[in-house]
């Protein structure tokens, strides 16, 4: 088994051996990547990708299952592999604490916020605002604000996760990593809509839990079961410690020895990393926000089949997201266990060979797992893990935005927009946020002592709180700004007439629109259809490729988007299936209660 080869001494240069390949890593990366591509054309050939609802909400048609594995998939991205693994690596066990935080807020999601969302009958969570508040000025603040947060905290750190990985295996450098990966990605979300993303997001989550739980095992086996990490983990300190010169290093003994409270899910209030307030109320805000009312999350709820659905794909999304303290943070302890000299280097110069960083190496604790323990093969399926879930979350994310520059920005300037004008733009605009990424990688590099998930936690505690006690304000408080009914969940259920404050331009005359036509909204968005004109066979099939059609649609009597309006906005359970869902909810809390009071 080839490893790659890491000399501890300052004094000789780092040389790592390619370690994926092989026949047997390379023909699992070929059979993953058929695997998702066939998956993917199969997707696309069932949805009308050409439209605004089916390529942005995916017909509305979803079912629990793909919900809940869309929702796990685009949370986990390489980012958590690389963050949980390094951050646990540096201090235990509490940041695990983030996504077991997520099992309660996210079935707030389900309950309280989606039922509110499909009775507005919205596309966006900008637009939910902007009907609730009235006004373009906060759906626009909000747009500019959540693609903000998904370019600095999102897409770059996914991007550079994912490269470091391919950097540890493959021994390229960051950039050209973080190239092939864009080229991939972006050939897999421009062309295909939010139904292959979804589609394509449940097998990725299969992927990424069994190739978790192989590479957990292996990690278990070589440190000497789950015991022997507990009593050897406080010993990991790098043996170049005995040799750091604090004077000229300005380091202290915090640096490169593991935390006293490292076993303790909450910590100390005053003195702990992560201290245990900020653990259960900030992050349960923070959470608000990224669960309830990021576009992201919402996006993937409101293409359910019904409320049911919803709440069923929320469960299992819970249920899911107990793994990642087992299958990311504890292996990442393990790995400073056994590699304490890389993982938990400490001298500057020696974190820049290793790693190419100054200011640590913990990042790379999962990945060196997988360059160490993993045989040939498996080696691969790990790779196509951690590709999983890159691109689940990066193909995820760049819908949404998208989604969100085309309908709440785009669409507000260009009210006369045609529907393959919106589709071009939308694919246009990934291109342009991916440059931006990229630009923003070595700000990522060099933050917060190179532990990537607390330089995520770092920028979406500024910016997160306010949005989510907007929306907070605005879902549960009716006094609120103007009694709009349907728009608040104490009246849900409520048959009163409705106007909405997101209709403007009074003056100009309404045109039926194909966003009507597809999801029944009364948001002008003005799409107009264009002429159909003959093509030949390779424009035809470039265009199909791409989902961008320019046959014109038939305009909807009131009668149908009177029904299609009913049907978006109806709430209404199955009394059974409902009571099915309830009993899954409350095991699923029992479930993490109990573990939240084994660490704490």
């Amino acid at each position: 088994m080839e490893t790659s080869v890491i000399p501890t001494s300052t004094a000789s240069p780092v040389h790592q051996t390619v370690a994926i390949n092989n026949a047997a890593d390379i023909a699992v990366i070929v059979l993953y990547f058929v695997l998702v591509i066939g998956v993917g054309l199969w997707s696309m050939c069932r949805t009308n990708r050409a439209t605004v609802g089916g390529y942005f909400l995916a017909g509305r048609n979803m079912q629990w299952y793909t919900v809940g594995a869309s929702l796990f998939a685009s949370n986990i991205g390489s980012g958590h592999f690389v963050g949980l693994a390094g951050t646990g690596a540096a201090k235990g066990l509490a940041v695990g604490g983030f996504e077991w935080n997520a099992l309660f807020v996210v079935l707030l999601l389900g309950w309280l916020f989606v039922p509110v969302y499909l009775t507005a009958g919205v596309i966006t969570m900008p637009q939910y605002l902007m009907k609730r508040f009235g006004g373009n000025r906060i759906r626009f603040y909000l747009s500019l604000i959540s693609l903000f947060l998904y370019i600095f905290t999102k897409i770059s750190v996914d991007m550079f996760s994912g490269a470091i990985f391919i950097q540890q295996a493959l021994g390229w450098n960051i950039y050209v990593a973080v190239i092939a990966l864009l080229i991939i990605t972006c050939i897999y979300t421009v062309t295909g809509g939010l139904a292959a993303l979804m589609y394509t997001d449940t097998v990725q989550t299969f992927v990424i839990i069994a190739g978790a739980f192989v590479l957990m095992g292996y990690s278990f086996h070589e440190v000497g079961g789950y015991q022997a990490l507990f009593n050897k983990y406080k010993g990991a300190v790098p043996s170049l410690h005995d040799s750091i010169n604090p004077l000229r290093y300005n380091i202290s003994d915090k640096c490169y020895l593991p935390r006293a409270d490292s076993y303790n899910l909450l910590q100390d209030a005053v003195n702990g990393d992560l201290p245990w307030p900020g653990l259960i109320f900030g992050i349960t805000i923070v959470g608000v926000w990224f669960w309830c009312s990021d576009q992201v999350i919402i996006q993937r709820c409101l293409a359910a089949r019904n409320l049911t659905h919803v709440k069923a794909g929320c469960v299992l999304c819970g249920y899911i997201k107990l793994l990642p303290m087992y299958l990311m943070v504890l292996p990442g302890m393990i790995s400073r266990v056994l590699y304490p000299n890389e993982v938990a280097c400490v001298v500057p110069e020696e974190c820049e060979k290793i790693c190419g960083t100054s200011v640590g190496c913990s990042n790379i604790a999962y990945p060196k797992l997988v360059v160490a323990l993993m045989p040939n093969g498996l080696r691969g399926l790990m790779l196509a893990v951690m590709l999983a879930a890159l691109m689940s979350s990066l193909a995820s994310i760049f819908n949404s935005s998208s989604t969100l520059f085309t309908m709440d920005i785009w669409a507000r300037f260009r009210k006369g927009a045609s529907n393959k004008e919106l589709m071009i733009v939308g694919r246009i605009w990934i291109l342009c946020i991916v440059a931006i990424s990229i630009a923003w990688i070595p700000v990522v590099q060099a933050a917060q002592s190179g532990q990537l998930f607390d330089y995520i936690q770092s920028i979406t505690s500024y910016l997160a709180p306010p949005i989510g006690a907007v929306v907070l304000l605005g879902v549960f408080v009716k006094r609120v700004n103007e009694p709009l009914h349907r728009l608040v969940y104490s009246l849900r259920y409520s048959c009163e007439k409705r106007i909405d404050l997101d209709i403007v331009d009074e003056n100009k005359p309404k045109i039926k629109t194909q966003v009507e036509a597809e999801n029944g909204t009364t948001d002008k968005h003005l799409v107009t259809t264009e002429p159909k004109q003959k093509k030949n066979l390779f424009s035809r099939c470039f265009t199909w490729f791409c989902g961008i059609s320019s046959e014109s649609v038939p305009e909807p009597t009131e009668e149908e988007k009177a029904e299609e309006m009913r049907k978006m906005t109806d709430i209404s359970e199955n009394r059974v299936w409902s009571n099915v869902v309830n009993i899954n909810a409350i095991i699923m809390m029992c479930v993490a209660l109990f573990l939240w009071g084994f660490y704490a």
